[in-house]
């Protein structure tokens, strides 16, 4: 059985590059619903419905547990599918997120508990962020700050064009003064280098890219019944739901290396 990795579009490829270089033995499907990202200005309904879709795909194509490597999806529907559609429809098999390992990161690397989160809209206004961070540390101060730009930016191979938009979002956050800031959307990382330079040296950036891989390296290493159910083969699948030229072209790029895309089918 495989690792199923699955985002609203390719920046989970990210994610996807930093957990195979990791953990290089397991077989992986990546899943990008690329004919329907960005999920971030979308309803919580809509949010929930396509993840679902999206969770039933991967474990159809014999996934044992699925990393969703989307922080929209982690905040909006992650909750309702671990409590409700797992234990209906497969009570043995697992669902992760990448918010709370990044939300553990920030705990531990704040001084002054002021910490700002960079994400979607969905994500920004869900409040996921500071729920899970305050559960941890409850006197931090956390500033949410949406950013509705940066992953059509992405997604349409704009990013020369970020650096102002970017100016722009994270003034507010640190107008408050923070010293960490967590990239909340797996899209995000390959903004890390001009991120780093706006922020500057006193901020620590907290990407899901580099706390995810040791985080899930260690889960699997508490739970010995799940990590013996996944074949170790070193297969990689990449499936999209939408195959133009340019997801091809972005997906080579964000993922680092000539990978072909298979195009699916959701419904």
């Amino acid at each position: 059985m495989k690792i199923g990795i699955f985002d609203s579009g390719l920046g989970g490829l990210i994610i996807a590059k930093s957990l195979i270089a990791k953990l290089p033995e397991y077989d992986y499907i990546y899943l990008g619903d690329t004919a329907r990202v960005p999920y971030g200005n979308r309803s919580q309904k809509t949010i929930y419905q396509f993840t679902e879709e999206a969770i039933r795909f991967l474990f159809n194509r014999d996934c044992e547990l699925i990393i969703v490597a989307c922080n929209t999806a982690s905040a909006e529907a992650l909750r309702k599918i671990q409590q409700n559609y797992l234990i209906e429809r497969f009570p043995r098999r697992k669902v992760l997120g990448v918010l709370i390992p990044a939300a553990e990161e920030s705990v531990e690397k704040t001084q002054n508990k002021k910490i700002g989160v960079l994400a979607t809209t969905s994500t920004a206004n869900s409040g996921a962020f500071a729920r899970e961070v305050k559960k941890l540390m409850p006197d931090s101060q956390v500033f949410e700050h949406a950013a509705p730009l940066l992953v059509p930016l992405i997604e349409n191979n704009g990013i020369k064009w970020s650096v102002p938009i970017l100016e722009e979002y994270l003034k507010p956050l640190l107008d408050k003064d923070i010293d960490t800031l967590i990239l909340g959307c797996t899209h995000y990382p390959i903004l890390k280098s001009e991120i780093g330079e706006i922020v500057g040296d006193k901020v620590k950036v907290i990407s899901q890219d580099e706390v995810v891989p040791n985080k899930f390296k260690n889960y699997l290493s508490r739970h010995p019944e799940i990590d013996e159910k996944i074949t170790k083969n070193s297969e990689r699948e990449f499936c999209v739901t939408d195959l133009t030229e340019s997801v091809d072209s972005l997906g080579k790029k964000l993922f680092g290396q000539d990978i072909s895309f298979k195009l699916v089918s959701l419904n």
